[in-house]
């Protein structure tokens, strides 16, 4: 399977969690090309099965205008991708109603069937580990169970 995953990082959060979840989806076979939220490399590559996006929250729930700017530039370029997966990092101190809000405005921009990963700042415990790759394993799987185009 070919995966893009592209990612937005202001403090280095997401990108933490982007290296954790490359790594297994390496791990478990598949191809993957990684970017830091621009599509001016991949356009020419073709279409990918699985696309991965991560980013940070910004302004109270907001999507970063870096990882908006990349989500354009993907759907001019190929149209609204079927198969999106979402990740990313949020700080609760903010409120529950925004936590992650970047990571639930995308999902439902693309209108995600897939589970969606959120990272309290940053990775780092055993547990946040296992989640980040229990994350992964399950998108690889349900996309698996759909057939490649």
């Amino acid at each position: 399977m070919r995966v893009l995953m592209a990612y937005d990082s202001l403090s280095g959060n997401t990108k933490e969690v982007a290296d954790i979840a490359a790594a297994e989806v390496r791990r478990l076979g598949h191809a993957l090309d990684v970017t830091y939220a621009t599509i001016e490399h991949y356009q020419e590559r073709g279409d990918y099965d699985l696309y991965l996006l991560g980013s940070w929250t910004s302004d109270y729930g907001r999507t970063p205008p870096e990882m908006k700017e990349f989500i354009a530039e993907l759907v001019d370029a190929k149209g609204k991708p079927e198969h999106v997966a979402v990740f990313g990092t949020g700080e609760t101190q903010w409120g529950m109603e925004v936590y992650c809000g970047a990571v639930n405005r995308m999902a439902a921009f693309f209108g995600s069937h897939y589970p969606t990963l959120k990272i309290e700042q940053m990775p780092h415990s055993a547990k946040d580990t296992a989640a980040i790759h229990d994350w992964v394993q399950r998108v690889i799987a349900q996309r698996e169970e759909s057939p490649l185009a």
